[in-house]
């Protein structure tokens, strides 16, 4: 199976602060050096705290960030971040708040019509009969072509996101948080549709969710970032079940289950690290009740547990 996606050594740092003169006085490192592969038709599940990156990482990934270092390759060609077309039929971004990405000012036709016609160049006589396609394949009928996002509910407006992306013929999708603000019912509704486009059109996914119950039912293999850094990456069906690192362990006992009481998680602390002052060693250490002198001393890079799962720790948990 060929890679859809490679990043190699992507990161991201903001500089913070001014000087009198206006230069910054200092710098915040987002996202670390990161370099993983997705393979074609495969979902990528991206999880972490709020503030460890999974957001930065995705919108360098659809170039509404430019990255401080790396390169970012799809099906084996290098992206230009000047270029926004390229990113465009390649990649495209599904938003976490439906009704505030679509623009209330156009209707579902325009907001369809716009990636045919800005980057496929599509004419008028085709756009029409694509776009019918595009909306019987997310389930909505033609009549809802004429009205406003505002007519919608949280969950048709989703698909209407969804549409959008399909209309620019991406084989990549970034879902960010795609059904974080929807009912539980329709949440399943949506997913189903995600799996159905999925094999139906051979697409790629990063499924980026702080609900690890849902990132584990959809995803193939999980990446678990902390502090800007990918901490464990494997199959979803080891990550929480048999996790390597602390951290991602931290996650998994977390996250509320039917039947089982609430306990406060096993770490020392419950705050991330001071981007400004990041400590030498691991970001964790501070955290994790397995620490010792080499963890805070020296940064540990993600390296092989198993033969499927990887994992930046000098002390991994037992499997």
């Amino acid at each position: 199976m060929t890679d859809a996606l490679k990043l190699t050594d992507l990161s991201k740092t903001f500089p913070v602060g001014r000087s009198l003169l206006g230069y910054p006085t200092g710098s915040v490192r987002a996202v670390h050096p990161l370099t993983l592969s997705v393979r074609q038709g495969e979902t990528l599940g991206i999880v972490g705290e709020s503030g460890c990156g999974k957001s930065t990482l995705a919108r360098m990934l659809v170039g509404l960030l430019e990255p401080t270092t790396g390169t970012i390759e799809i099906e084996g060609a290098a992206l230009d971040n000047a270029d926004p077309a390229a990113f465009g039929k390649r990649i495209q971004y599904v938003f976490q708040d439906p009704i505030s990405s679509l623009n209330p000012r156009k209707t579902i036709r325009q907001i369809l019509e716009a990636p045919l016609r800005r980057l496929h160049r599509m004419p008028a006589d085709k756009r029409r009969g694509r776009i019918l396609e595009i909306l019987d394949s997310v389930n909505l009928r033609e009549e809802f072509l004429d009205r406003y996002p505002h007519e919608f509910s949280g969950g048709q407006a989703q698909r209407i996101g969804i549409a959008r992306a399909l209309a620019a013929q991406a084989r990549i999708l970034i879902l960010d948080e795609p059904v974080s603000a929807l009912d539980v019912s329709v949440q399943a509704q949506v997913l189903n549709l995600l799996a159905d486009l999925r094999a139906k059109f051979d697409l790629t996914y990063l499924f980026i969710s702080h609900d690890l119950a849902v990132v584990e039912a959809v995803s193939d293999r999980i990446a678990v970032l902390y502090f800007g850094a990918v901490v464990e990456i494997g199959p979803a069906e080891e990550i929480f079940a048999a996790p390597r690192h602390p951290y991602t362990k931290l996650l998994a006992d977390s996250a509320p289950v039917v039947g089982r009481a609430l306990t406060p998680p096993e770490a020392e602390g419950t705050e991330l690290p001071d981007p400004l002052n990041p400590p030498p060693g691991c970001a964790f250490a501070a955290r994790c009740p397995r620490a010792t002198d080499l963890c805070r001393s020296t940064r540990p890079t993600l390296s092989p547990i198993t033969e499927r799962t990887e994992a930046a720790c000098f002390h991994p948990l037992p499997g």
